[in-house]
């Protein structure tokens, strides 16, 4: 199989994606969490007319002159409106959020009155209408104010909140299934043999998977061995995963044996091979319902390629918009080579110069087991297939962690 574009390896990932199911869910556990359908609001905000500061509720024609002194009638606490109506001459006590009383139509506040008892000298003219906050203001019955697809994070759960809702419907965690394959692999903690190395990308790929809204399930390390990784599989299988993710041995050495073993159980090959720099032995599938993607085994490949294809893929699967993280422009700031036939992700540290330009510095070293300089990137600088040599301060593409 020929290697394939970037963006027909990811067309080819997301076509006939359908997000997961819905399932409501209470609001205190919704952070975070992805509506499944439109939120409209159960109430009008504020519900009545109400005061924006502490002062007095008169009425704008009786202040024409200044100084006036009115009669205080009564007084209206947050929570408890007066019941009164304020006629000619009156005013009444009010605080920040009290309802406007029947008559009043401004706000005088007390930093622009004198009180002596229960008469108020008004030293000042307030136009009608201020500091009061209509009714409605913020939204009324029925405004659909946040749309199926948006992640609640704290600003829209304290709009669903004041919209009276108890609950809402979100679409499930995708739930996602990593493997690390290989015999040089150990856990973290585990003293590696002389020809062994200690396994990073499940940790990075799961951690990426619950940042994106999706539950991740470790399973562990698979040796080079077909029986031991169709049992994971399996596991993964009657786990219900709507993803498996796998962790090298995709390519078509001896002893890479996970595209033949899922093979063996029935996945259909989507494609495998990608024109790009990290990450060229990708596969992409499904076994049944369950997608199957296949990282490449060396760190920064394959926590690219799950920056690059497994965020939009839990994306859609979420019922998210794919592209939100659109390429940004920047420029360069050193030259950098033509390039070859794959598309490259440069890492690269990201900075505004003092014009507001963002400028992208690549590390020197971009070998693909050089995971320090991924966890100290900004981004990644997008270098096209084919693309000529570059000055320093010549525009190129970036994406952002």
């Amino acid at each position: 199989m020929d290697l394939i574009p970037v963006a027909d390896a990811l067309e080819r990932l997301l076509a006939g994606v359908v997000p997961t199911s819905a399932e409501r869910v209470a609001l205190e556990h919704a952070a975070g969490r992805t509506l499944a359908a439109d939120l409209a609001a159960t109430r009008t905000q504020p519900p009545f007319s109400a005061s924006a500061m502490d002062g007095y509720a008169v009425r704008a024609a009786d202040l024409a002159t200044i100084p006036r002194d009115l009669k205080i009638i009564g007084e209206a606490p947050a929570g408890h409106g007066f019941s009164g109506t304020v006629a000619s001459g009156e005013a009444v006590r009010i605080f920040t959020g009290a309802p406007l009383p029947e008559g009043a139509d401004t706000i005088l506040i007390q930093e622009n009155a004198e009180r002596s008892g229960d008469i108020v000298k008004a030293l000042e003219a307030p136009a009608r209408g201020t500091y009061v906050r209509r009714a409605g203001l913020d939204f009324s019955e029925g405004d659909v104010l946040l749309k199926t697809g948006t992640t609640l994070d704290y600003r829209a759960l304290a709009l669903a909140a004041a919209m009276n809702h108890s609950h809402v419907s979100l679409r499930r965690r995708p739930r996602v299934a990593v493997l690390a394959t290989g015999d040089e692999l150990v856990e973290p903690g585990d003293v590696p043999g002389a020809d062994q190395i200690v396994a990073s990308n499940q940790y990075g790929i799961a951690a990426l998977v619950e940042a994106c809204g999706g539950v991740a399930r470790r399973l562990g390390i698979s040796r080079d061995d077909e029986t031991e990784l169709a049992g994971y599989v399996s596991e993964a299988l009657s786990w219900d995963a709507d993803v498996l993710v796998t962790l090298g041995g995709a390519s078509v050495g001896d002893h890479d044996l996970v595209q033949a073993t899922l093979g063996n159980q029935g996945m259909e090959l989507a494609f495998w091979r990608i024109a790009m720099r990290p990450g060229k032995p990708l596969m992409a599938g499904h076994l049944g319902p369950m997608r199957v993607l296949g990282l490449p085994g060396n760190p920064v490949s394959s926590l690219v390629c799950g920056h690059l294809f497994l965020r939009p893929l839990l994306a859609a699967l979420l019922g998210r918009p794919v592209g939100a993280d659109r390429p940004e422009p920047a420029i360069i700031a050193a030259p950098l080579e033509p390039n070859d036939r794959r598309q490259d992700y440069l890492r690269a540290r990201l900075h505004r110069n003092e014009a507001g330009v963002l400028v992208a510095t690549p590390f020197t070293q971009q070998d693909s087991s050089v995971l320090s300089f991924l966890a100290a990137a900004d981004g990644l600088v997008i270098r096209p297939p084919h693309a000529p040599a570059l000055e320093a301060g010549d525009a190129v593409e970036v994406i952002r962690f």
